[in-house]
């Protein structure tokens, strides 16, 4: 072998070896960022919007003279409701409630959002259930994070912990958010929500109470017979309120029986950004399956311990994380393509380095 040649010597290499990591650690650091920091920015103004949202929300309980039990919500955010009332549909896990409650998870929607492959001036469609009051502030949150055209249809009745109190529902909730111009989206459609999506796990009493405010509310009302007929009655309305512009994701929040459908397969489903495995037929599909038939990528805020482990935000914290923190603003860096490509890059010159150093030692 020449003796110009460049290959590193044996007694050369740990040197060669600290010099290409540290050189890759700057790289990581730098170029990561620059596409990160406009996405970390608006993941960071979402949550300060869904933290002052809460605030607004805590007033309007207190003006509407009900008290906020400490007991059940130790962090005082007035998303919390009560174990039971005349339009809870179902159980509750309280734990999960008071999770969302942290404002972060605004942030963590626009993450998943951007992973989703949504941009500024999208239109999504979002179908929630008034089991998660928290989480529908968080997408509506983060949809004006990221100036996103929300398209959003509702059901009223809620599990215990939940939006069920009878004098602060979701649509009072609406009242006060949209009223003191936190948001100002127009919603495309409400249901009673619980069994069927027409509450027919309720008291009797109940439903006609969130019946008589639909009515009242005059927002269009999802009242069909049989879950295809009323698949498809959302899938039109948001086709009509999308208009020319294509439904860029679908975000389903909590547990609504049109959304998930009667399928076993929603139970395979990790929470967060899903990737499908199977797509039920028809007649067992809700709006969630349905919308991955038709290529519309889906994310799914259902089973609260499993999203805040894949996601690393925190389990019922308490006090609640202020806005901006959490392991989530790391793991954006982390994601960027560029982070991905500079770390292939390192462990392949590692590689051959190793295997060049380990023959010359033959």
């Amino acid at each position: 072998m020449s003796r110009f040649s460049v290959k590193p010597k044996k007694h050369q290499m740990p040197f060669f070896l600290f010099f290409l990591s540290f050189g890759f650690f700057i790289l990581a650091q730098i170029l990561p960022s620059r596409g990160a920091r406009d996405v970390k920015q608006k993941m960071e103004r979402a949550s300060q919007i869904m933290s002052h949202a809460t605030s607004v929300l805590k007033e309007c309980r207190k003006d509407k003279g009900l008290s906020i039990d400490p007991s059940s919500d130790i962090n005082r955010t007035g998303l919390i409701g009560t174990r039971l009332s005349l339009i809870t549909t179902s159980l509750g896990n309280l734990e999960s409630k008071r999770t969302t409650t942290n404002p972060n998870f605004a942030g963590l929607v626009v993450y998943l959002l951007k992973e989703a492959g949504v941009e500024e001036g999208d239109t999504i469609a979002v179908g929630a259930s008034g089991s998660f009051p928290a989480l529908i502030v968080a997408v509506l949150s983060a949809s004006k994070a990221m100036d996103l055209n929300p398209l959003i249809i509702t059901s009223l009745g809620a599990s215990q912990w939940g939006a069920n109190l009878s004098d602060f529902h979701w649509l009072h909730m609406q009242d006060c958010l949209w009223g003191n111009g936190v948001f100002t989206y127009t919603p495309v459609a409400i249901s009673l929500g619980g069994e069927q999506d027409r509450g027919e796990d309720m008291e009797e009493q109940g439903r006609q109470l969130l019946m008589t405010a639909m009515e009242e509310s005059g927002i269009p009302v999802v009242n069909e017979l049989g879950l295809e007929p009323t698949v498809e009655a959302k899938m039109h309305l948001y086709s009509e309120a999308a208009g020319e512009k294509p439904v860029k994701a679908f975000v389903n929040i909590g547990g609504s029986w049109s959304n998930l459908g009667t399928d076993r397969e929603i139970l395979n489903l990790k929470p967060g950004f899903v990737r499908f495995h199977r797509i039920p037929p028809k007649e067992n599909r809700g709006v969630l399956f349905e919308m991955g038939a038709r290529g519309v990528p889906v994310i799914h805020l259902l089973f609260i311990r499993g999203l805040v482990e894949r996601y690393g935000l925190a389990w019922d914290p308490v006090p609640l994380p202020q806005p901006g923190v959490g392991k989530i603003y790391v793991r954006i860096r982390e994601t960027q393509p560029s982070f991905l490509y500079i770390s292939l890059l390192y462990f392949v010159l590692l590689f051959v380095l190793l295997a060049v150093g380990s023959r010359r030692s033959l």
